[in-house]
């Protein structure tokens, strides 16, 4: 059975009850879902300093917070900066999870 699996039909990433990510050509990657940055809301996207687990990552991890008005979710989405094969497929494309619901 594949790993990397391309969703057909309109996936959403929903927080705090608005959509900040919305594409029908989402893939699917070690259990997490990845959205193609054109189709994410880049601007509620904070770019959160980098911890030294984010620094030992082979794939340039980069995470965000999301934040909008009063609502912040630490950490809540990423980004592989300089990934390696297995990861290229989803370069500079976003992850979300914690308080980030995908539907």
């Amino acid at each position: 059975m594949p790993q990397d699996l391309l969703q057909d039909g309109q996936m959403k990433a929903i927080w705090h009850g608005q959509v900040i990510a919305e594409s029908d050509r989402t893939l699917e990657v070690g259990g997490y879902r990845y959205f193609p940055r054109e189709s994410v809301r880049m601007d509620l996207l904070q770019v959160a300093p980098k911890t030294q687990s984010d620094l030992a990552c082979p794939h340039g991890v980069q995470f965000y917070d999301l934040a909008a008005d009063t609502a912040r979710s630490a950490r809540a989405a990423w980004s592989y900066e300089a990934p390696r094969a297995s990861m290229t497929k989803v370069d500079h494309w976003i992850g979300f999870w914690n308080d980030v619901e995908i539907t």
